[in-house]
C-alpha cells in the first residue's frame, strides 16, 4: 500500500467495506443512497476501480470507521413499549399538525445547508461557492456513516408499518433508522455554534427543529430522530480530529458576515 496516496486508501477500503455489508445481505438486497434515492446491487458495490460520477460515492475528511457508531443502539424492536410510543406520537403529530407545518417540513426535503439554517445563516445569502462546498463535503460524509447504518438495522420507515400514517411529505425508498435529515442538521448546527458561539443556542434549536419537521411529516420515528442526533455527535467529534476539517473550519471564520 506504500505507494497508493491516503484517499486512494480510503476509498479502497470504503468500497471493502460496502461490498462486505452488500454480501450480508444478499445479491438481491437493495442499496440506495439515503439522499439521491439511487440504488446499488451487489454487483455495483463490489468492483473496484474508478470512482463513480455519484458525489456521495466519495469521502471528503472522515471515513465511516473513524466515527464511534456505538451510541446508536439498535431500534425499539417491533412491537415494544417504545416501538409503539414512537407509533402514538406519529399519530399524534398526524391529528395536530397544519400546513404551514408540513410545507416547512416538504421545504426541507434536500437535507441541505440552506434547507436547514438559510434563515439564520451567518454567510451571505446564497452562500459563497467555497462555503457551499464544505457544507456538502460534510453532508457526503455524515451520509457515509449514515448510509451504512441504516442498511444494518433496516427499520422500515413507519408508513410501511402501519397504514394509519399518512405523511404530508415525499414517501422516501431508504431505511428508517436512524434519520439522516437529523444527523446532517445536527452536524451543520454544531458547526455553526462553533463559529458563532453566541448564537449557538439558535442554530441547535433550528438543527432540533429539522428533526422534528420529519417526525411531523410522517416519515420517521421520533427514535430515528434521535438516533440521528446522537451520530450527528460523533460524526462532529470525528470532524474535529481531522485536519484538513480544521482548515476547512478556518476558512468558514473568515467568511463570516462582520
Amino acid at each position: 500500500m506504500k505507494g497508493i496516496s491516503f484517499l486512494l486508501r480510503r476509498l479502497l477500503a470504503l468500497q471493502l467495506a460496502l461490498a462486505a455489508s452488500a454480501f450480508a445481505a444478499g445479491p438481491e438486497a437493495p442499496f440506495r443512497n439515503p439522499f439521491t434515492g439511487a440504488e446499488l446491487g451487489f454487483a455495483d458495490i463490489l468492483p473496484l476501480g474508478e470512482p463513480e460520477a455519484d458525489p456521495y460515492d466519495r469521502i471528503n475528511y472522515i471515513a465511516p470507521w473513524e466515527v464511534q457508531t456505538s451510541v446508536v443502539q439498535p431500534p425499539p424492536a417491533p412491537g415494544s413499549p417504545e416501538d409503539l410510543r414512537d407509533l402514538a406520537e406519529l399519530k399524534r403529530w398526524q391529528a395536530v399538525r397544519t400546513n404551514d407545518q408540513c410545507a416547512a417540513a416538504w421545504l426541507q426535503e434536500d437535507a441541505g445547508y440552506e434547507a436547514f439554517f438559510g434563515a439564520v445563516s451567518p454567510f451571505a445569502r446564497p452562500a459563497p461557492d467555497n462555503v457551499a462546498k464544505i457544507f456538502q463535503r460534510v453532508r457526503i460524509d455524515a451520509a457515509s456513516v449514515m448510509y451504512l447504518l441504516k442498511r444494518k438495522y433496516r427499520r422500515p420507515r413507519p408508513y410501511l408499518r402501519d397504514i394509519n400514517i399518512l405523511p404530508c411529505v415525499e414517501k422516501e425508498d431508504s431505511y428508517a433508522y436512524p434519520s439522516g435529515h437529523s444527523t446532517v442538521a445536527r452536524v451543520f448546527g454544531l458547526m455553526l455554534a462553533e463559529l458563532r458561539p453566541a448564537q449557538a443556542s439558535v442554530f441547535m434549536a433550528y438543527a432540533d427543529q429539522a428533526a422534528l419537521n420529519r417526525v411531523i411529516g410522517g416519515v420517521h420515528h421520533p427514535t430515528d430522530t434521535a438516533a440521528g442526533k446522537r451520530l450527528g455527535d460523533e460524526v462532529f467529534k470525528a470532524l474535529k480530529e481531522d485536519k484538513t476539517f480544521r482548515s476547512d473550519m478556518d476558512l468558514l471564520r473568515r467568511s463570516l458576515r462582520p
